[in-house]
């Protein structure tokens, strides 16, 4: 895949489809594109993990908000949910060829953000900004 990020090229044109309010790909965009969800999906590239330490890993995630996001995550077809019959019971998460597909695309964003974040929420990042401070 080919993305080109310069003016008037073909990378928008074939995402313009999520800008109409009825589009079902905007739909599927609030779910990938929740922090919750990102952090979930990401978290999984390296193989299936159980509740437990998908909830240690996504730091401050609650389980309400972890269960409901793996839900969503699970009914859009990004990841499987494998319930053991063991005792205790035993649930793994892992992701589809269809989220692997997903993850290998926020890869990129993800760490981007990870290299920039700093500078960004320090107010270097501001525009208008004046020897790294916000302007008024």
């Amino acid at each position: 895949m080919e993305v080109s990020t310069g003016p008037g090229t073909s990378a928008i044109d074939g995402a313009d489809g999520i800008f109409p309010a009825g589009c079902p790909s905007r739909t599927v965009l609030d779910h990938v594109s929740s922090k919750w969800g990102v952090l979930i999906l990401v978290a999984l590239w390296n193989g299936p993990q159980r509740w437990s330490e998908l909830r240690r890993r996504a730091e401050g995630i609650s389980e309400k908000m972890l269960a409901q996001t793996l839900r969503t995550l699970e009914g859009d077809g990004f990841l499987r949910r494998d319930a053991q019959a063991v005792i205790p019971p035993r649930v793994d998460y892992s992701l589809t060829d269809r989220g692997r597909g997903l993850v290998g695309v926020l890869l990129p964003l993800v760490t981007w953000i990870a290299d920039h974040a700093g500078e960004i929420v320090d107010g270097q990042g501001t525009a208008g900004a004046v020897n790294g401070k916000p302007a008024p």
